[in-house]
């Protein structure tokens, strides 16, 4: 603003004539600069301003690009490209990455008026969950997509271990993103006919019992791919039939109230359903075989 032609000095070009523009410019990124020191105090709170920022950190480049491109600025000002706009890319992503997980766990939050509002849902059999752990401990099961490989071993070991469950006077009620029809063929295909299910393509379900869409970690980790590619002989992969980033998990259900809970810490975790709904440590597989 105080030199607004010595930067065309120092990169040989010949100063505009009217230099009040460079200073208007120099006005510009003054204030914003105010608005980055108010967004530091809070990064996830201002996230306005953040991506407002990142927008024009990838637009100036571009720009910049095109100009040089034709001849119009030379190629040795892109230097200030570089430490004017590319190097905040990464944590300007990271702030914006943390604003959305925030947004989604405030979306997802676990309150005991959401679950009460929850309960009131009904299943396949017409239902209401609130009515079926009146009567007795409803174990409720929340499925990744079903065309999941981690999903399908889930069936297979609620198949394996529906009769010991049931035998305890708990009752198995399975939630699912596809379309009833659909999640009862699906069902049909691991022994599990006429098993209650909810049919839940919004994931209001998800989102009123606390699960959330997984990190990266949690869906591709080294964990899971090797498990995955271990379980891929047996149970294979099927059409994705829901959202492939939601995060399973299970809830004992009794009075109308969550006794119990569990929600995955990576999609290749296996939890012993009989020793969850017997008051056990659910990652003891003694149930499984």
């Amino acid at each position: 603003m105080l030199f607004p032609k010595q930067l065309f000095r120092l990169a040989g070009m010949e100063a505009p004539n009217y230099p009040e523009f460079i200073q208007c410019l120099g006005m510009i990124v003054g204030v914003y600069g105010i608005a980055y020191a108010i967004a530091a105090t809070n990064p996830i709170r201002h996230w306005a301003i953040v991506l407002t920022g990142l927008a024009g950190k990838i637009l100036g480049p571009i720009g910049f690009l095109n100009a040089a491109s034709r001849g119009r600025l030379p190629w040795h000002l892109g230097w200030t490209i570089l430490t004017n706009d590319v190097i905040w890319w990464i944590p300007f992503t990271v702030m914006l990455a943390g604003a959305y997980r925030a947004y989604v766990c405030r979306q997802r939050a676990l309150s005991p008026e959401v679950v009460r509002f929850a309960l009131r849902t009904r299943t396949s059999h017409g239902n209401t969950l609130d009515r079926m752990s009146r009567q007795g401990p409803v174990l409720l099961v929340f499925l990744r997509h079903l065309g999941c490989t981690f999903c399908r071993e889930a069936l297979d070991d609620l198949a394996r271990q529906k009769r010991a469950i049931e035998q305890t006077g708990t009752s198995i009620v399975l939630v699912h993103m596809a379309e009833e029809q659909i999640g009862a063929k699906c069902l049909s295909e691991f022994g599990l006919c006429g098993l209650a299910h909810i049919s839940d393509p919004a994931q209001q379900l998800y989102r009123g019992f606390g699960l959330k869409r997984g990190t990266l970690s949690q869906l591709f980790g080294p964990r899971v791919v090797l498990r995955g590619l271990g379980l891929l002989p047996k149970y294979g992969v099927g059409r994705t039939l829901g959202d492939k980033f939601q995060m399973p998990g299970v809830f004992l259900l009794c009075h109308g109230e969550v006794v119990r809970s569990y929600r995955h810490k990576s999609v290749a975790d296996r939890p012993a359903y009989f020793n969850f709904a017997t008051g056990q440590d659910p990652l003891e597989l003694g149930m499984q075989a």
